[in-house]
């Protein structure tokens, strides 16, 4: 019977959302029913993928090395990720950039934005300060201490699903152009049934440069309804750890990301 319930108290702490179930989480240790640690070989191919993007050089942010490349491939293979990651409580919080492949299908902005590497770039999967169920993907350029660009997306997951972000429908092509991006649609774009929860649905909504207190608008109409399709994206999370994301996103680029401690 004490087990019985015990077990319910789990599932109900699971359900009611990521914030409690990481903090029901701290208690796991003093229970003696702390997760299960990395097998030692996952361990040494997130060491050895964080060495080989420091070896290859801050200038290198936008790269394709093939040896980054088959650690990325050997981290999404080795089934170590965590489940549903999408949802995951380890997801929620700030992501330092790290590494990101140069796709063609990638917006000019954003190649340029990625490539200037002398800046540091953040993704934080969080919640809107003004209602705690709004689920917020924000990119964050840092100029300096005092100067930086935000973007904010509204975030859709199983948890947290948004009604506004149905599929994507065109590829953001403009008389045949690559101005915002060419993304993945229709039967390209479908989810991988082997990794449940692990995309993210997101729409940009609206972006500022803060230069210590003085605000200017992101010059793009993220909602217009003109362009309301274009900004849709997702990204789908390919390995998940408690200090790497690498994540696919719906333009065909790959993100190594390292998770920023609180």
């Amino acid at each position: 019977m004490v087990g019985r319930t015990f077990l319910l108290s789990i599932a109900a702490v699971a359900a009611a959302g990521p914030r409690t179930a990481s903090a029901f989480q701290s208690l796991l240790p003093n229970l003696g029913l702390s997760p299960p640690s990395k097998p030692v070989g996952v361990v040494d191919l997130e060491d050895r993928l964080l060495a080989a993007i420091e070896s290859n050089g801050s200038d290198r942010r936008l790269d394709n090395s093939d040896e980054i490349s088959s650690l990325v491939a050997r981290l999404e293979a080795s089934g170590s990720s965590i489940a549903r990651p999408a949802v995951a409580p380890e997801v929620y919080g700030r992501w330092r950039l790290l590494q990101t492949t140069n796709a063609d299908t990638a917006s000019p902005i954003q190649r340029k934005a990625v490539d200037t590497t002398k800046f540091d770039i953040f993704q934080d999967i969080v919640f809107a300060e003004d209602d705690p169920e709004k689920l917020l993907v924000r990119q964050i350029v840092k100029f300096g201490d005092n100067s930086e660009l935000c973007v904010d997306a509204l975030a859709s997951t199983s948890a947290y699903p948004l009604p506004e972000l149905t599929e994507r429908q065109g590829t953001g092509k403009i008389l045949g152009l690559n101005v915002l991006g060419v993304s993945l649609v229709g039967g390209e774009a479908t989810e991988d049934p082997d990794r449940p929860d692990s995309r993210v649905r997101f729409v940009f909504d609206e972006g500022k440069f803060d230069f210590g207190g003085f605000s200017l608008p992101y010059p793009v109409p993220f909602r217009n309804p003109l362009f309301r399709d274009a900004v849709k994206g997702w990204i789908d999370i390919t390995y998940l750890s408690d200090r790497i994301r690498i994540s696919r996103g719906n333009k065909g680029t790959t993100f190594v990301l390292k998770k920023e401690e609180e």
